[in-house]
């Protein structure tokens, strides 16, 4: 007779993560407790400090996963030029990374003053201030800046101002990243237009 076969080690984190983001996110980072998440998965306290020791450390395995695809995307932006078929790529793909990772980000925005001080409010505000200076490289003009900056607002922060909008959370991403798409070009036809006699 076969006994059952016990779980991953990282099968038991992935499902720590999984029910702290979900508390974290339905009840808030400061109302959630490790007890808690121990008891949502059915295992003691004890059983969680043996792979988390704070609600921090997992927050910031969180923030490592589904920040990945960002630290990517900053990668390959770092090493474009700065067209704006580069930036109109950066949107599309902050966009997509924004899908999975948003939780992430509403859970900074929604307890700023907590996490102000963690290394996860650090981390997150560097994505976010690299993907902004990305999207405004090459930008002579202020206009053009305002107009870039303006692009990248729309996706980030459209991802939380739409949740209480009914509708497809895909069809509302397409909307908000064709939205922004259309601020960049406007970004980049004021940078083509000759400056306006004063």
């Amino acid at each position: 007779m076969g006994s059952t076969p016990q779980p991953r080690k990282s099968d038991t984190r992935e499902r720590i993560q999984k029910t702290a983001l979900d508390l974290f996110v339905s009840r808030g980072y400061e109302k959630t407790s490790l007890r808690e998440i121990a008891e949502e998965l059915g295992v003691t306290k004890a059983a969680l400090y043996y792979h988390f020791k704070t609600k921090e450390d997992i927050l910031s395995a969180l923030s490592e996963q589904l920040g990945r695809p960002v630290d990517e995307l900053i990668a390959w932006g770092e090493a474009q030029p700065p067209t704006l078929e580069t930036k109109r790529e950066l949107l599309r793909r902050y966009s997509a990374a924004l899908r999975d990772a948003a939780p992430i980000y509403r859970i900074l925005q929604e307890n700023q003053a907590t996490l102000r001080e963690l290394t996860i409010g650090e981390t997150l505000h560097r994505r976010v201030t690299a993907v902004s200076t990305l999207i405004q490289s090459g930008d002579g003009a202020l206009e053009s800046s305002v107009r870039s900056s303006s692009a990248l607002l729309t996706v980030h922060f459209g991802t939380f101002a739409l949740d209480g909008v009914k509708g497809d959370p895909e069809d509302k991403r397409a909307a908000l990243l064709q939205v922004a798409l259309e601020i960049l070009d406007s970004a980049g036809r004021a940078e083509a237009k000759p400056a306006a006699v004063r």
